[in-house]
């Protein structure tokens, strides 16, 4: 015991010597979950439109009153001529187009269908499709306003449409912000790059200055070396949590509707996986630039875009779906989103709390074999 306690005094003295490490272990987490929790939005609120009004009747105005009313389609110009729109899209300044022809308005009187179109950029597909559908609400709405105008003109006030009339009620995330979905997401993110990216350069620049041999000649036992070269980063973690709730909650005014202690104890399970991917690349990189590398495009980019923090695991292809099974940030994921905004607890967490441990021990020990051998 008395051996591992001068090991982590080693290390956090090494630690503190070093002000960079400082910076990257607690000041650049933190700054990072606020730039993303601020900035990360992908709800669609501004669609800017461009009118190309060919008609310019009472009606075509009140259609395009209509648009400009929801207040999701800013105008930002008006053209005649179809020939316009093209440059308004490329530079960006419009993200749909709407074109109301020629005699809408006599055509709209007459109970006769109208062509409308609607020029959208899809650049962005996501706001184009929103954009889209927010448009044919519009459409629709007006359509039946000119339906039972026409019916009252006929003499058949009396006939009304069909109308079904849905009560939603919206669970777990009831306004609908998608930051509230992926600011929780970033927390697991941050904390899995903190924790493997600081444990593998650690050991490997070890390796570089030639200590690790020096402790390699001692009596040390490998499993001693391993427990006081984890135990500093997993206190590190420990801390990145904290302070990362504390900012979440008390900063970006995101609530934690289940238990703070549960969420605590899990996190402290995916920071012994994370531990283990970090001792596993360092006993695979010669160099601090290796291990970064490695670290970056064979763990942290694959976790980040296959484990479901933007996009959607039930919307990727069935083979992409089986790997993310093997991926701890996948259940991580889960189980903060679980917690943050359903309010779930072990009852419901108990697969992706035992799939985390499964992997904490499988990465750990293979990591811990592999590093032993290594000393060997």
């Amino acid at each position: 015991m008395r051996t591992i306690l001068h090991i982590l005094r080693k290390e956090f003295l090494q630690i503190k010597r070093d002000k960079k490490v400082i910076q990257i272990i607690f000041v650049g987490p933190i700054m990072q979950l606020f730039i993303f929790g601020f900035a990360i939005n992908m709800d669609v609120t501004t669609v800017p439109m461009l009118v190309c009004d060919q008609d310019n009747t009472t009606e075509s105005r009140d259609l395009v009153q209509r648009f400009e009313h929801s207040g999701y389609f800013p105008i930002v110009g008006r053209v005649e001529r179809t020939s316009e729109i093209d440059k308004y899209l490329e530079n960006g300044k419009a993200s749909i187009a709407i074109t109301i022809p020629r005699e809408f308005g006599r055509k709209i009187a007459r109970g006769e269908p109208v062509p409308l179109q609607a020029i959208v950029d899809g650049a962005e597909s996501n706001s184009a499709s929103v954009g889209l559908n927010y448009a044919g609400m519009i459409v629709a709405g007006y359509a039946q306003n000119a339906l039972l105008e026409a019916f009252a003109r006929r003499g058949l006030g009396s006939l009304k449409p069909i109308t079904i009339s849905p009560e939603v009620r919206v669970w777990y995330n009831p306004e609908l912000k998608s930051r509230n979905y992926l600011v929780p997401g970033i927390l697991g993110m941050l904390l899995m790059t903190a924790t493997v990216m600081l444990t593998s350069l650690a050991i490997v620049k070890e390796k570089e200055s030639g200590t690790m041999e020096q402790l390699i000649v001692t009596p040390i036992k490998p499993w001693q070396i391993i427990i006081g070269k984890l135990t500093p980063f997993m206190i590190i973690g420990i801390i990145d949590i904290i302070l990362a709730l504390a900012g979440v909650t008390l900063v970006l005014g995101i609530p934690i509707r289940g238990s703070v202690f549960t969420l605590f104890c899990l996190s402290i399970l995916f920071i012994m996986t994370t531990l283990g991917i970090g001792l596993f690349v360092s006993t695979v990189s010669r160099t601090q630039q290796q291990a970064m590398m490695t670290a970056m495009f064979f763990v942290m980019m694959p976790m980040n875009f296959l484990s479901g923090f933007v996009f959607p695991i039930e919307n990727m292809p069935q083979l992409i779906q089986g790997v993310s099974l093997f991926l701890p940030l996948r259940y991580f994921f889960e189980i903060i989103r679980g917690i943050f905004l359903r309010g779930v607890g072990m009852e419901v967490l108990w697969p992706q709390a035992l799939s985390l441990l499964t992997f904490a021990v499988v990465i750990l020990g293979l990591s811990a074999l592999r590093f032993r051998k290594k000393l060997a």
